[in-house]
């Protein structure tokens, strides 16, 4: 099932992800997934929050550049080989992972990705039978 995802610019320079965190804490919001890709002059925030469309908000009133982008959100077993399975079930299907981000918690992994094709990427979970998360069980992690 789809979730929002927030992507937020931050320039590279000290107290940036800070000012980020700070605003949606002082909002009431939690962050419950977070990854980071940078360059010399700036980073990518890619994040899961509780409430995406009022974070959205937030953090364009304190003046960051913020989009809201749709991702897929799935469970798999965390035992050597398993995300694997879930990856060759989209590629052999010819889904491209745009990119992908997860955490292991005990005996689960939660996995986000961005696939090029958000219908066809559900449609083939769905039919493999792979555990995908409803938005607000993401948003709540």
């Amino acid at each position: 099932m789809k979730a929002k995802q927030l992507s937020v610019f931050l320039e590279n320079k000290s107290g940036r992800l800070t000012e980020v965190t700070e605003a949606l804490g002082s909002a009431g919001i939690n962050l419950s997934a977070m990854s980071i890709a940078d360059n010399s002059d700036f980073g990518i925030l890619r994040c899961i929050v509780s409430d995406p469309d009022k974070a959205y908000k937030v953090l364009k009133d304190a003046h960051f550049a913020v989009k809201i982008t749709d991702v897929i959100g799935f469970v798999c077993p965390n035992t050597s080989g398993s995300l694997s399975i879930v990856l060759k079930h989209l590629s052999d299907n010819g889904v491209f992972i745009e990119y992908m981000y997860s955490f292991a918690n005990g005996n689960v992994a939660h996995v986000v990705i961005r696939p090029t094709d958000l219908e066809a990427c559900e449609r083939i979970l769905a039919e493999k039978k792979v555990d995908l998360m409803a938005d607000s069980d993401l948003y709540q992690l």
